[in-house]
């Protein structure tokens, strides 16, 4: 008999649902896996044992209803606020900070019926591709301990992976939900700039930041995904005048589920990093995106080449990258001090970039997004490796050197935060593994085409089958 864990979320929904499992009996199962696993994991920066328990017990008092995730355990990253709880923000610099109101996302999973058990890992500020903080040990891979689970959702993914939750919300704006998926053997999807009414990217500089979820099956990450967009089942509540447009199958469920259509996909290997840094990718993982090719040809898609246009790129999101980071709380030397050096030096070259270079860099962007459409616009998915290297040993990354930690972050993922300046959607699916790590690869969609990558990435899948695929520790 499998146990709860092992059932997919979908799966769990459907015996809350039918009655056969209560809202605290699933909240009970996780509470009590992330007590005896997560010691060795470090997903969780925060557990809130006593009111997930009391929230499970007031849904269950309230009665079943039409919620999207009635009853399903799922935990806040540990950027968004939540109400009452320490909101650590990986950050030593945040020290006593508990928010007396919740952010837009985490009202808006409460509303659709989720139940939250903590806050999940993230690197300082959620700015690099890796959760090693000084405010608690590092997010280890639960496929293999000596790496990281990568950033900056690598919380939430290692919770995720390790069966700890059945799926769980993060955000991206250069990779941070595609990046600790792939590590961790996960299906991630980054939605378009403007899906997510709550974390739509377009209050971000350059709108980069967007919400969206991790899970260990395409059907899963759209059953969060459907929530994320609209927590009441209703037609989402913009509260901007830009959105992408709507799927035509309507609910991105129905689509994962159906997995149906035959799409004309593109390979490309190349990176906008390509031409400042010695961008190596990994053969083996290359050998994933040829496989993923020739299964894609073989299930009667039409699989073609192309390449990334030439262009300013990493000079232009140098300067954005930097420049987002200025407006983190350290105003005195002492509290500067408080940050770790990559912070610290992303934080004073920010503030130092003047509003000319900033305007031009952010032109340049807009540019960049118009050719990368164009160019990708003969095709409805561009496949491409989601990362260049397997998942990083714990310790990798340079710690004091922050120029050559920017390095090695653009060389461990150079393919995915171009698609968060030009606003695309994105999924990473578990497709391969090397030497036992998981191995994903990227589809990047048409602006507002969720459902095409879902489509795809079912299919996948269903020939594949890795979500009967479990880490060791599992």
């Amino acid at each position: 008999m499998p146990e709860l864990h092992d059932l997919s979320a979908h799966e769990q929904w459907n015996l809350l649902h039918r009655g056969e499992l209560s809202p605290r009996e699933l909240t009970d199962h996780y509470l009590d896996r992330i007590e005896r696993l997560d010691g060795e994991v470090g997903a969780f920066v925060t557990v809130t044992a006593d009111r997930a328990r009391d929230r499970a017990d007031e849904l269950t008092r309230a009665g079943r209803t039409t919620a999207p995730l009635w009853g399903l355990p799922l935990a806040d990253k540990d950027l968004g606020d939540r109400a009452g709880v320490p909101t650590r923000s990986g950050s030593r610099l945040a020290d006593g900070r508990v928010p007396e109101t919740s952010s837009e996302i985490v009202a808006a999973l409460d509303e659709a019926g989720g139940v939250s058990l903590g806050k999940t890992a993230t690197p300082e500020y959620g700015l690099t591709a890796y959760t090693e903080t000084l405010i608690g040990p590092p997010t280890r891979n639960p496929w293999r301990l000596d790496t990281g689970a990568g950033g900056s959702s690598g919380g939430a993914a290692a919770a995720v992976a390790a069966g700890m939750l059945p799926f769980a919300p993060g955000s991206d704006g250069g990779g941070s939900i595609r990046i600790p998926a792939a590590a961790t053997g996960l299906v991630g999807v980054k939605p378009s700039r403007g899906r997510v009414p709550s974390q739509s990217g377009l209050a971000s500089l350059g709108g980069l930041a967007v919400g969206g979820p991790l899970a260990r099956t395409v059907a899963d990450a759209a059953l969060l995904l459907d929530a994320m967009v609209s927590p009441d089942g209703r037609p989402p509540r913009h509260g901007h005048a830009l959105w992408a447009p709507p799927s035509p199958d309507g609910a991105y469920l129905g689509t994962a589920l159906r997995g149906a259509g035959r799409f004309q996909v593109a390979v490309m290997t190349t990176s906008p990093w390509d031409d400042v840094f010695d961008v190596w990718v990994d053969p083996r993982l290359l050998g994933v995106v040829r496989f993923t090719a020739d299964l894609l040809a073989d299930l009667g898609h039409g699989v073609d080449e192309t390449t990334m246009p030439a262009s300013d790129y990493p000079a232009l999101f140098r300067t954005l990258w930097q420049a987002g980071a200025a407006g983190i709380p350290a105003e005195t030397d002492e509290q500067l001090a408080r940050l770790e050096p990559i912070t610290r030096w992303l934080v004073e070259r920010g503030r130092g970039v003047p509003a000319r270079e900033l305007g031009a860099a952010l032109a340049g962007l807009t540019a960049f997004e118009r050719t990368v459409i164009d160019r990708f616009a003969p095709f409805d998915v561009v496949l491409t490796p989601t990362l260049a290297l397997t998942a990083r040993p714990i310790g990798w990354y340079d710690a004091d050197d922050a120029e050559r930690n920017f390095e090695q972050q653009c060389l461990y993922s150079p393919f995915t935060s171009f698609v968060n300046v030009a606003g695309l959607p994105a999924i990473t699916l578990p497709v391969g593994e090397v030497d036992g790590s998981p191995a994903g690869v990227q589809l990047i969609g048409r602006p507002g085409r969720e459902d095409v990558l879902l489509a795809v990435g079912a299919q996948l899948e269903r020939r594949m089958r890795w979500q009967r695929r479990h880490p060791p520790l599992w």
